[in-house]
């Protein structure tokens, strides 16, 4: 279990170095160190805050057929960026979306890889 977390902490690292380099998307990152920790806050926020707006957002969920989870990645999304000092969102709640919905195609191909 701590290896699995370890190595998607480590994938979406390496996914937020790839999306900071794309420059429409508005993401900014200092250092490699500072993806990692991006990397592992992803992680524990995914682990303890998601399923907690997961549960009280059941009937929106359903109402929207499950697109209501993409919200719920733009919040953790957001949030990460929020917490982390030297993971910038320049272009506000635009680069959040952005980078939620690049982050999630970028993390499942790396992932596919390893």
């Amino acid at each position: 279990m701590i290896v699995s977390f370890i190595i998607l902490a480590l994938v979406t690292a390496v996914s937020l170095l790839i999306l900071s380099y794309i420059p429409f998307l508005g993401i900014e990152i200092d250092s490699p160190v500072k993806a990692l920790i991006s990397g592992v806050v992803f992680g524990l926020l995914n682990a303890f805050v998601r399923p907690v707006i997961a549960f009280f957002s059941i009937p929106l969920t359903f109402i929207t057929f499950g697109l209501f989870t993409w919200v719920i990645n733009i919040i953790i999304f957001g949030l990460a960026a929020w917490l982390v000092q030297g993971f910038r969102l320049r272009n506000g709640i635009v680069s959040a979306i952005l980078g939620a919905i690049a982050l999630a195609l970028v993390n499942s191909l790396l992932l596919q890889i390893v």
